[in-house]
């Protein structure tokens, strides 16, 4: 293969590197979800879930303390072994190569290092949220000590999506069904909820208690918000395994949102609702009922996935600990 290689760059050679087209295809790689890292033994299957043919049953000894530990470990696989100092320096080791290095070498110009951070940890605080980017770039002042420009965190937002820092979630735009009036903003996740707990100054033993970051600036609590991403980091991985995409709805109004939802080739989707929490009651489940009578037969089945132990149907909707979900 290399000889063959060698002679037609030979005989071409002002050839341009083939693009792969046609030929190549790309495959995100994430850092770990919760299965992979071998916490705990899952007995719900999302591909099972997404062909309606899943059992929902199951127990499980993790629980708050657990997810809170591995919202810290981080699902890169060499931090894995490392603990206290050692993770955090590593984990600043990595938020410090991308300023540092990985910005540049994509041809971005950073004249102020310090603006970048305080985007970034801005960033963080608005995991799981669609805020805006103003209201982003705005949350970055407190570090700085004034509005960075737009023209200034625009090519940070465009740079660190492709270096795979950010992870946005997509808004699900339905075409087969009556809702209306949907928002076509995407939900904010860096790479790993490990990062953003760093940015953020938070660990394993202080996130339970966060309620919000800043004078109040994203509504929901962050402790919520931080499982909410180590779920959507498990979920996405595992539907992108069954050839499904996973993306989020909001209504246009912020009236009707569901946290995920897993759309089969043929359109039909699977809804995940994810809340920290020991139980779940009807208020949890009111946007699942919502979109249950919207979609009808188009909605596969509808899912809250929680930090409690037991797995089991409440009325048509699945509850599943997020640690007994698997691909």
């Amino acid at each position: 293969m290399l000889d063959t290689f060698c002679i037609v760059k030979k005989m071409v050679p002002d050839a341009a590197t083939h693009s792969g087209a046609g030929r190549i295809t790309s495959l995100r790689m994430r850092p770990m979800s919760l299965f992979e890292r071998d916490i705990a033994t899952p007995r719900v299957s999302l591909r099972a879930l997404l062909t309606g043919e899943s059992d929902i049953v199951g127990e499980t000894d993790i629980g708050l303390a657990e997810y809170s530990a591995e919202l810290m470990r981080s699902g890169f696989p060499a931090l894995r072994a490392l603990e206290g100092r050692a993770l955090a320096l590593a984990l600043d080791g990595y938020v410090e190569r991308i300023i540092d290095s990985d910005i540049r070498q994509i041809g971005v110009t950073l004249r102020q290092p310090a603006t970048l951070l305080a985007w970034l940890t801005s960033y963080a605080a608005a995991t799981a949220t669609v805020a805006s980017w103003e209201t982003i770039r705005d949350g970055a002042v407190a570090k700085v000590g004034q509005t960075p420009a737009k023209t200034t965190t625009m090519p940070y937002r465009d740079a660190l999506t492709r270096l795979r820092i950010l992870d946005e979630l997509p808004p699900w735009l339905p075409s087969r069904n009556p809702i209306s009036r949907v928002s076509q903003a995407s939900k904010h996740f860096l790479a790993d909820p490990a990062l953003a707990m760093r940015l953020l100054n938070f660990t394993a033993d202080t996130i339970p208690t966060a309620v919000s970051h800043g004078s109040g600036r994203f509504d929901r609590p962050l402790a919520g918000r931080m499982f909410e991403a180590l779920a959507a980091l498990s979920i996405r991985s595992y539907a992108e395994a069954s050839y499904a995409r996973a993306m989020h709805f909001r209504d246009g109004l912020g009236r009707r949102e569901v946290d995920l939802i897993v759309e089969r080739d043929d359109g039909k989707v699977l809804a995940i609702e994810v809340k920290l929490g020991d139980s779940v009651d009807s208020h949890d489940v009111r946007h699942l009922a919502w979109l249950q009578q919207q979609l009808g037969d188009d909605l596969i089945d509808a899912m809250v996935v929680y930090s409690g132990r037991h797995a089991f149907r409440m009325g048509n909707i699945a509850v599943v600990p997020l640690a007994l979900l698997g691909p």
